[in-house]
Formats: C-alpha cells, sequence, structure tokens
C-alpha cells in the first residue's frame, strides 16, 4: 500500500521533467510528503460544518489527511463519510483514530491517545484495546514495517508515548521553526500565557514578529522547498507568490499574525499547536470536538458510518453511480491539480452530486480557480455563495489558507 500511495502521489504532483527545477522541485516535494506528513489537519471544522450543512442524509466524499474533521464531522451525525488520500500513511492514521474511539473503554483512555499523545501508558491501550482490531497493513504501519525499520527506530505506536505533535513531517518541521525562534532567544510557547486577545497582540508584536526580520528566516523564505515542510507543494508556492507580488515572507507574517491574534486562545486549538506543539491539555477548552467530552458518546456509536480508501477524489468518483453523493471536502487538492485535473474533477462532481449539493475547498491566493478554468456550460451547473465564503474565510480559525470557497448545485 505504501509503494502504491507513492506512485499516485508522483502522479498528482509530477507535472515537469526531472530536468528542470520545477521538476526537481517536485520530487523533492514528494520524496518529503510521501512519508507520514500530517498529526493533525489544519482546516477548521466548525467552519466546514456552517458551510455543509450536514443531516441525517447526507452522503459525504472528503480527504482524509489526519483523520481529526471526519471526527468532527460526526458530531453533526451524518448519514455516510467516505474519506480518500493519496497517502496510505493518513489513511491509517484514520484508521486507528476510528478503531481506538471504537474500542477504547473510555474518554479518558481516548483522551490520552490522541489529546495529551505522550503518555507511556498508551502503549499498553493500544496493545489491549486496539492492535488485533487492526486490519493487517494498518498494525504492521504502526508497529514499524520492516524488520530493519524496527530495529533502527522501533514502533512508530511510539509516538503516542512521546507526544505524537512533535512527530510525523509536519511535527518535525515545528521543531525546526521553534528551534530557530531559540536560537533568536524568542519562545513561541510565551504566547499561550495571554489571558486576553490584546494581551496575545503584544506578546505577538514583542516576541514573535520580530522573529520575521531576522536575516536567516528571510533567507529560509527565498528558499520554496521549505515550505514543503508545510505540505506546501511547487505549484501551491506558485500561486503565494503571484498573490504577494513575489514576497512569501509577508503573506505568512500576517498569516501567522491571524494564527496568533484572531482568536481567543480558550477557542483555538490550531493556536496551541503552532505555538506550543500540543492542545490544551489542563483547562481542556482549546480541543478539536472530536476529544471533548461531551462529544465522546455522541460520535463513538458513529464511527462505522465512515469508510477509507487509498485513492485519488477523482478516481474515487468515476467508481460512483450519478446522485450518489451530496457533499465534497476538497482541502486545498485543488492547489496541486492542472486546469484540465480541475475540469475532470468537476464533471464527476456534476454526474455523481444530487441537486443541492454543497462543495467545499480552501485556496492558498484568494482566488477560487472554478471561477478560471471550468467551461461554461459546467461552471453554470454550480453557484459560487461569494458573501458566505469570505464570512467563513473570516471565520477560520487556522488562519493559514487565502480563500474559502463554497459552491452548491442548485436544487
Amino acid at each position: 500500500m505504501i509503494a502504491a500511495g507513492k506512485q499516485l502521489l508522483r502522479q498528482a504532483v509530477h507535472k515537469h521533467s526531472v530536468l528542470g527545477i520545477r521538476g526537481l522541485e517536485e520530487r523533492l516535494f514528494t520524496a518529503w510528503f510521501g512519508g507520514f506528513f500530517y498529526n493533525q489537519i489544519w482546516e477548521d471544522p466548525r467552519v466546514d460544518l456552517r458551510a455543509l450543512e450536514l443531516d441525517s442524509e447526507s452522503r459525504v466524499l472528503a480527504i482524509s489527511s489526519a483523520g481529526c474533521n471526519l471526527l468532527n464531522y460526526l458530531t453533526a451525525d451524518p448519514g455516510a463519510i467516505v474519506a480518500v488520500d493519496l497517502n496510505p500513511c493518513h489513511v491509517y492514521l484514520t484508521r486507528l483514530k476510528l478503531t481506538a474511539l471504537r474500542h477504547l473503554p473510555d474518554h479518558e483512555k481516548f483522551f490520552a491517545f490522541f489529546g495529551r499523545a505522550d503518555r507511556d501508558s498508551n502503549r499498553d491501550s493500544y496493545r489491549r484495546h486496539i492492535r488485533d482490531r487492526l486490519d493487517e497493513d494498518t498494525r504492521r504501519f504502526w508497529e514499524g514495517g520492516g524488520w530493519l525499520r524496527r530495529l533502527l527506530l522501533g514502533s512508530r505506536v511510539k509516538y503516542f508515548t512521546r507526544n505524537l505533535y512533535d512527530h510525523a513531517r509536519l511535527g518535525y518541521f515545528l521543531r525546526f521553526v521553534h528551534g530557530l525562534a531559540r536560537v533568536q532567544g524568542r519562545d513561541p510557547a510565551d504566547l499561550l500565557a495571554a489571558t486576553a486577545r490584546e494581551r496575545q497582540r503584544e506578546i505577538f508584536e514583542r516576541n514573535i514578529e520580530p522573529f520575521f526580520d531576522h536575516w536567516l528566516v528571510r533567507f529560509a523564505g527565498r528558499m520554496p522547498f521549505l515550505l514543503f515542510g508545510l505540505g506546501i507543494p511547487p505549484r501551491q508556492v506558485d500561486a503565494l507568490r503571484k498573490e504577494g507580488d513575489g514576497s512569501l515572507a509577508g503573506i505568512y507574517r500576517e498569516r501567522v499574525r491571524r494564527l496568533a491574534c484572531g482568536h481567543s486562545l480558550d477557542d483555538n486549538y490550531f493556536t496551541w499547536q503552532a505555538f506550543g506543539r500540543r492542545y490544551d491539555v489542563e483547562g481542556r477548552r482549546a480541543l478539536p470536538e472530536y476529544l471533548k467530552r461531551e462529544n465522546y458518546e455522541r460520535i463513538k456509536p458513529r464511527t462505522g458510518r465512515v469508510q477509507t480508501h487509498m485513492t485519488s477524489l477523482h478516481a474515487f468518483l468515476m467508481s460512483q453511480p450519478d446522485d450518489s453523493l451530496d457533499r465534497f471536502v476538497f482541502l486545498d487538492a485543488q492547489d496541486w491539480m492542472k486546469p484540465e485535473e480541475i475540469v475532470a474533477l468537476w464533471n464527476e462532481v456534476a454526474r455523481t452530486g444530487r441537486p443541492g449539493t454543497r462543495v467545499i475547498f480552501r485556496t492558498a491566493s484568494s482566488r477560487s480557480p472554478v471561477e478560471e478554468v471550468l467551461p461554461r456550460q459546467l461552471r453554470k451547473r454550480f453557484s459560487y455563495d461569494r458573501t458566505l465564503s469570505q464570512q467563513l474565510h473570516e471565520q477560520d480559525r487556522s488562519a493559514i489558507y487565502g480563500g474559502f470557497h463554497v459552491y452548491e448545485k442548485p436544487r
């Protein structure tokens, strides 16, 4: 499954010859992104749910990523969720979360595993309640893969005893950024001591914003391959450059400002992860909905409604009958695609989406690619709610994207 996933990723990203600079960048990205990348998804599920308006009849197709949002969607009681991903590691993490939610004996053990994710007792919870209920591929992934990897690196289950959110490629990237800050005598976690929004702004302006002016950070900002650590492929880097008139540092300074100051710390677990590489495990207020005690018993019996597949959005849709889905969550996948690939995807959405279908996605820039690339007749089959899209973009606690977009197939 790992090898097949890497092939799918190459097909999605490699658009140029290996002999050119762009071709080399694409291959560097797939080499980095092809491993276990996301330990948490970075799209705000609260915004998603407001746009999707799920009910018991909803049939959702979503990109899996780290699986958090799928479990968050279960709080809205949808009829079914199909999760697809090109990266098998993300499929394995999603399956682990579903199995743990289904079989761990209580909320406290579930929270210890995915909320704290740093307890020695999690290894015992895995062995007693999870291991034997995983499919063979998923169990092999978490227990270490081949004998050589197990010998040299040990089991991936250990991530849950050493803070999962310090691991995976994104965790390593955030540790690198925190290390750069400490070289300057700054600690990003200082922000988490703020008790009010005004105090958050003060700490950001005094202790974090000057980080972007350091020569080493400015130099790194001119190296687009370093953005691969955030899961940003070369095509998305181009969109960011276009949006910022060639400057990447300015765009990310403003987006980090929004992440640091845009919402109360009591309400924004994305801020806790970016600046502390953990959740609010003491107050337990700034948490994903699926980790909150009040939602545990609600979503636990709904885990059987989620299916997982390692495939692309387009490939999965081609296998589905007409009018079989009504909610689509594309994350930022279209930023990876050529125009003709976006057209092919939306042709399938038009065919498989029921009347009243809603499609949501994010973009690195503020512009929706749908407005630029869809043929007129295909574009006319969908309505774009610009006002709602802008409102929800401004409410997005993650703050790392340039645009949030909501489309509907009219009834």
